[in-house]
């Protein structure tokens, strides 16, 4: 009886071990050595400036961006594909619209049409009555498999992100396993109604914000804890460096305020366990076998930065309580005020806080 026992315990032991080593996953994982994640000390010291944050009620979970419009109306998309709209007092939440999608990025263009990025029909445009027009869901061959992400030129040009060419919304943690530039910057003429790739081989294209004098626009890469610019004037035109790197944690939505400074929500902070896993490859696919609740999980934290218009940190807002408004996924300014998005799998709410004064 007990050599059975030890048979079936060695066949159990060898079955699991061959299951993580061996079964077939959907990434193709490469070595990446991320930077020593910095301290929260000095421009990064942890604070809980975020702890004044006000909840604004509203029936759907998980509310990715705010939008306003000419009225100071208040915008968010949820997860089951609805649009709310809020009093400028974030009062008497009601839906405005429906996708059949997932909304993600949100803005209003010249005409009040609110324009959505949305993760599962692509680029949209929503009339002020709530019908929904598809603006754009393919480039050079390609659909969209994750619509993230845009900002609206004052041309008119509307500047958005495809996260990831292989893996959906729902599989975004593969993509930041797997590690590799999947990600494409795109733009859409209104005019010609063509979208073009403006810069591929980005690692999880994410949040996108335009400058204020239309020389250059920004695109977060989650994958690198990055932001990237992209030259669109003068005489770096059509090339790209680095705006700021090793962040202190995944950056998500950007916005310009249109006064000069850029705030980037980072949806949480490093991880140890991830940059260990990113430098190696077959330990990711390991872990891609494991179920759900066996993956390494990241504590909720709020975080918010601004950055000036050379990518200097001007503010640090942060809250590093449980309870607090976190997963801040976009930040938007609006008549002295901050709103908030989060991708929290419980918050039902968005966020929003007077903006605090410069320290």
């Amino acid at each position: 009886m007990k050599r059975v026992i030890l048979r079936l315990i060695i066949t159990a032991v060898a079955g699991a071990a061959g299951y993580l080593l061996f079964w077939p996953v959907p990434i193709d994982p490469v070595a990446w050595n991320p930077p020593a994640a910095p301290e929260l000390t000095g421009v990064y010291a942890q604070n809980s400036e975020l702890s004044n944050i006000q909840r604004l009620p509203i029936e759907g979970s998980q509310p990715e961006d705010v939008a306003i419009d000419s009225q100071g109306r208040i915008y968010t998309g949820v997860n089951d594909g609805h649009i709310y709209r809020l009093q400028a007092d974030g009062t008497q939440p009601q839906v405005f619209s429906h996708t059949y999608g997932r909304p993600l990025g949100l803005k209003f263009d010249q005409n009040g049409n609110l324009i959505v990025a949305d993760a599962v029909k692509g680029l949209l445009s929503i009339a002020p009555d709530g019908s929904v027009t598809v603006l754009s869901n393919q480039a050079d061959g390609e659909f969209f498999k994750c619509t993230n992400d845009l900002d609206i030129a004052a041309d008119g040009t509307i500047y958005f992100t495809d996260a990831s060419r292989k893996f959906s919304l729902d599989e975004l943690k593969a993509d930041i396993l797997e590690h590799r530039p999947n990600g494409r910057l795109l733009a859409y003429d209104p005019k010609t109604r063509q979208t073009r790739a403006v810069w591929r081989d980005l690692y999880f294209a994410n949040g996108v914000a335009v400058s204020p004098d239309q020389s250059f626009v920004l695109v977060n890469e989650t994958g690198t804890y990055s932001i990237r610019r992209v030259w669109l004037t003068g005489d770096k035109r059509g090339q790209s460096d680095i705006f700021i790197d090793n962040l202190p944690g995944f950056p998500d939505g950007i916005s310009s305020n249109g006064h000069g400074l850029f705030w980037v929500a980072i949806v949480n902070r490093r991880d140890g366990a991830l940059d260990f896993l990113l430098r190696h490859p077959w330990l990711r696919k390991s872990v891609m076998r494991l179920p759900d609740f066996l993956r390494p999980a990241i504590k909720p934290y709020a975080f918010v930065l601004a950055l000036d218009a050379n990518g200097k940190v001007m503010q640090n807002l942060q809250n590093p309580s449980p309870q607090g408004f976190a997963a801040i996924a976009n930040v938007v300014e609006y008549n002295g005020n901050l709103y908030f998005g989060s991708i929290g799998t419980s918050e039902k709410a968005i966020g929003r806080m007077a903006v605090p004064t410069s320290k």
